[in-house]
């Protein structure tokens, strides 16, 4: 009997990736089991986009060992959201009247961002183990970030009087993932921060970077930043390669 690998040349290499390679042909289409796969994939990233985060739930959760400050940005809506990426990174006036300021090492954002899925998914148990590596550091209140982009934790960390914010936000869906976990670091957040001034751990996911290992790299970058004063291109993460589970 053939080998499937050898009458499939594409076969070893689907087995080992997730991008969609030698789909194979049905007349001048793709095959049906293709077709739905891809409209599958397609319809979760954007349940994935569109998706409501429980930050209500989440709160009482988080809330029960450490204080917990809901947040909203100047998108009134997930439409606007969409829409206006600008409003997102900017917090509601309103919201901030009530935040006090402190001295913090570092402040942590939960932020909806592109993927409710990803922070329903990922989001506190990453927190919960950043903050088993960083006992012996002053971390703000944990700040819930909806409609949030990236650049909302500037104004929530200069708001909160922290030398430092991580933001922990959903990842733009792709086809393959979409329920992907970033973390963005930025030293002295305010408002203006550049892109090249923060430093990012992407792909946190069960099929990407392993929980543990994201906080793992997370708090090592934390002390070097307070340490050295700086994130972003100048500070490199060179920790050690932290070993991925087996395929």
């Amino acid at each position: 009997m053939s080998n499937p690998i050898d009458l499939d040349p594409f076969a070893r290499f689907r087995a080992v990736t997730r991008a969609r390679i030698g789909l194979g042909r049905a007349g001048d289409s793709l095959p049906i089991r293709a077709v739905l796969d891809f409209q599958l994939a397609h319809a979760r990233a954007r349940d994935a986009v569109h998706g409501h985060v429980d930050f209500a739930a989440m709160a009482a959760r988080i809330g029960g060992q450490r204080p917990v400050i809901h947040l909203k940005s100047r998108a009134a809506d997930r439409s606007t959201y969409l829409a206006r990426p600008d409003l997102g990174r900017r917090v509601d006036p309103a919201a901030l009247a009530g935040v006090e300021k402190g001295d913090w090492d570092v402040a942590f954002v939960v932020a909806d961002g592109l993927s409710a899925a990803a922070v329903e998914a990922h989001a506190e148990i990453v927190l919960t183990a950043c903050l088993r590596r960083l006992g012996d550091l002053k971390v703000a209140p944990i700040v819930l970030g909806e409609q949030a982009r990236v650049a909302f934790g500037d104004e929530a960390g200069e708001a909160l009087g922290a030398r430092m914010v991580v933001v922990l936000i959903g990842e733009r869906p792709g086809l393959s993932v979409p329920d992907s976990l970033g973390a963005y670091l930025t030293f002295g957040p305010e408002v203006g921060r550049r892109d090249s001034e923060r430093n990012c751990i992407s792909n946190i996911h069960a099929d990407g970077l392993p929980h543990e290992t994201a906080a793992d790299k997370i708090a090592w970058l934390i002390r070097e930043a307070l340490r050295l004063g700086l994130t972003g291109v100048d500070l490199k993460e060179d920790m050690g390669a932290a070993a991925l589970p087996a395929p």
